[in-house]
């Protein structure tokens, strides 16, 4: 499936303002808001967040099947698609990101 039709799939991340990712030491490496060019990425964390209870080597894997065409795309223009590019390097290292849910 497409990335478009794996959106559709996901629940609603609209009550969401944004998604915070947290290493183990509990600093903020990233911030996915609910804008345009990040709401995609801010539903698919969101959804595997609460489905792995963090962003961990499972819940990277299954994004990046989620993120479809989009996987490939990233893997052969790094930097591109940096919520995707995060998502490789925790399959690649083994460590897990705490997600914070920041309310609309």
């Amino acid at each position: 499936m497409a990335f478009a039709d794996n959106l559709n799939a996901l629940p609603s991340a609209a009550h969401l303002a944004a998604i915070e990712l947290l290493d183990a030491a509990g600093t903020v490496v990233a911030r996915i808001e609910n804008k345009p060019g990040q709401a995609g990425s801010l539903k698919v964390y969101a959804a595997l967040a609460a489905k792995h209870g963090a962003i961990n080597t499972a819940a990277a894997q299954e994004a990046l099947q989620l993120y479809a065409e989009h996987t490939a795309d990233a893997q052969a223009n790094p930097g591109k698609h940096p919520n995707i590019d995060r998502l490789l390097e925790l399959v690649s290292n083994g460590q897990s990101l705490t997600a914070r849910t920041i309310a609309a």
